[in-house]
């Protein structure tokens, strides 16, 4: 069995554009970014570097901390 050049040649294109496929939906995934400036009552996230979107949080914020702490302390019988 031989494989001929124009063969090779459409595997290795195939190949080429499903890595470059994989790779923009990789970056164009959005990503929650930290927004200062809104405060803590918007949610903002970022897609493949270019487009932001903000909205407002339907849920109250948690600090970080308050979270942990509720997690760490366990209910005991007393």
């Amino acid at each position: 069995m031989t494989i001929s050049k124009t063969s090779l040649k459409a595997v290795l294109i195939a190949v080429a554009v499903t890595a470059v496929a994989g790779a923009a939906l990789l970056l164009s995934r959005p990503q929650p970014i930290e927004s200062a400036v809104l405060g803590a009552d918007w949610e903002c996230t970022q897609t493949a570097f270019v487009l932001t979107t903000c909205a407002p949080r339907l849920q109250p914020a948690i600090p970080a901390v308050e979270t942990s702490r509720k997690d760490a302390i366990r209910a005991t019988r007393g």
